[in-house]
């Protein structure tokens, strides 16, 4: 069976690097993604969710906040902002950022509330909780 490398890097550095993947699944903007060894050329901006990875009939997920995935026939990158396995969430911290969220999302008619950023905030903080969970 063919595999193939994946790695996934934020400014922080590398945060997952393993050779035998069978499969990656993620979503980027312009929809879902499944990467299979020998996948045509690619390279497209994700959202903010899980990343799947396929090895050894098992999977493993990462909760990654946007960036860029690049593929290539015998390795797929992914370049994040920020990028967690399940057991690194803090749940808590999770919870604490959605609350915060939805708090300004709440206030955001006022002025000075920036509201893009605070429903990129609450996506992120809901991404860290559902995948935590799992």
């Amino acid at each position: 069976m063919k595999t193939f490398t994946v790695s996934v890097v934020t400014p922080d550095g590398p945060v997952y690097e393993e050779t035998g993947a069978e499969m990656v699944s993620t979503k980027a903007t312009s929809g879902e993604l499944g990467i299979l060894p020998g996948h045509v050329p690619l390279v497209a901006p994700l959202t903010i969710n899980a990343v799947r990875i396929k090895k050894d009939n098992n999977t493993q997920t990462l909760a990654v906040s946007g960036g860029f995935i690049e593929v290539r026939p015998e390795k797929v990158t992914i370049l994040a902002q920020a990028a967690e396995r399940p057991g690194d969430i803090n749940v808590d911290r999770a919870a604490a950022a959605k609350e915060r969220a939805e708090n300004r999302l709440q206030k955001s008619k006022q002025e000075g509330v920036d509201f893009a950023r605070a429903q990129l905030a609450l996506d992120r903080a809901i991404n860290r909780i559902n995948l935590a969970g799992k």
